[in-house]
């Protein structure tokens, strides 16, 4: 069983590795294939004069626009989910740009220059059409871009700044000293002090004058004066 196990497991990885390898060489495959392409229709545009040369021309423009609009909307839309409707309207915009190259192709090798300078007009339009509408979504959508990315380093901005503000807290101190203290009573003048809650002195009584002459009259004793002592008579 761990071997039957083992055995399907290496052919999944095996299938799977194989599909990726093939599917990155078609990717590679078709890119290269592009390139020669885009750089054909290049040489033919300088190269070649009239219908022939402006063919190449209308195909030149509408494949260059359509692939840079097809990328910078995949990769918009991976960031911004409400892109998905305007990826949607540009997959129905590919299928009128595929037919229009499909049929520019044909006409490359159209032995009659005649008709093939009839039918310009018209293909130039649908062309203009077509190109003008991938470059709306292209541009709209880069508009979109950038305004999310200037509202959010706005956002970012007023924050930083917050921040260092409150970093720098004594700038604050400095610009705005704080007030110095009441003066305390003592620093008053004089004349306006008062102390409420001291009673003013009162006016020193004058002292009575004693008679010239003491009367006559016994001196009275306190209890805490001491008998004379006896004098000795020895």
């Amino acid at each position: 069983m761990l071997f039957v196990l083992f055995v399907a497991l290496g052919a999944y990885a095996t299938v799977k590795v194989v599909g990726a390898a093939k599917r990155s060489a078609d990717r590679h495959i078709t890119q290269a294939r592009r390139t020669v392409e885009d750089h054909t229709l290049r040489a033919k545009a300088f190269a070649q004069t009239g219908p022939a040369g402006e063919i190449a021309q209308l195909r030149l423009g509408l494949r260059t626009s359509m692939r840079a609009t097809q990328e910078a909307l995949e990769a918009a839309v991976a960031e911004d989910q409400s892109l998905k409707e305007s990826l949607g309207l540009f997959q129905r915009l590919s299928a009128h740009g595929h037919e229009l190259d499909g049929e520019l192709r044909r006409l490359e090798s159209e032995p009659d220059r005649a008709t093939l300078a009839a039918r310009l007009p018209d293909l130039r339009e649908r062309t203009e059409r077509i190109t003008g509408a991938a470059d709306s979504l292209r541009w709209a959508a880069r508009d979109r871009a950038r305004r999310f990315a200037s509202d959010d380093l706005d956002s970012l901005s007023e924050q930083i700044d917050v921040e260092a503000g409150a970093l720098r807290h004594w700038t604050t101190t400095e610009q705005h000293p704080a007030p110095p203290p009441w003066p305390e009573a003592t620093d008053a003048p004089a004349a306006g002090r008062t102390r409420p809650d001291t009673p003013e002195p009162a006016p020193a009584k004058e002292p009575e004058q004693r008679p010239a002459i003491t009367p006559p009259a016994p001196r009275p004793a306190y209890p805490w004066q001491k008998k004379p002592r006896p004098e000795s008579t020895t």
